[in-house]
């Protein structure tokens, strides 16, 4: 699949497959900016998802060896937006001390899937299910 991507900065790198069978690719830290408990680091890209696909930002698996987490747990990219790919960390760990990324890291990882198209159908009872309404913990810890 070909997607549009521009460099909003001449600086910004093309996001790449680490190795094969990677279903990620990675994105670069251009910028960091501090908001208060919050990274946001800009990758100075702007991409076009294709109609019927979305992106999903997620942090890499080397986020376990940082004080941050994604802020909104999974980033999601619509067709129609063309804004600046980014990603906003809380900080677990407000020490100044904290382990965060760099400028130059890779900071995240984008995900392309087709999605379909959802219409609901309003109806007065469900199907049955083993399960039915059991919640959190239903099936046994």
């Amino acid at each position: 699949m070909k997607v549009a991507i521009k460099k909003l900065h001449e600086h910004a790198k093309i996001p790449q497959y680490a190795k094969p069978g990677d279903a990620g690719l990675d994105f670069t830290a251009l910028t960091k900016t501090i908001e208060k408990n919050r990274v946001v680091y800009g990758t100075g890209l702007a991409i076009e998802i294709p109609e019927g696909y979305v992106g999903l930002l997620f942090p890499r698996s080397s986020i376990t060896n940082y004080d941050l987490d994604l802020a909104n747990a999974v980033g999601v990219i619509d067709s129609g937006y063309r804004g600046e790919i980014i990603f906003k960390f809380r900080r677990t760990d407000l020490a100044a001390f904290s382990k965060e990324y760099n400028i130059g890291d890779r900071v995240g990882q984008l995900l392309i899937i087709p999605y379909p198209k959802v219409e609901f159908v309003e109806v007065s009872d469900l199907s049955k299910t083993s399960r039915g309404s059991g919640s959190y913990g239903s099936s046994g810890t």
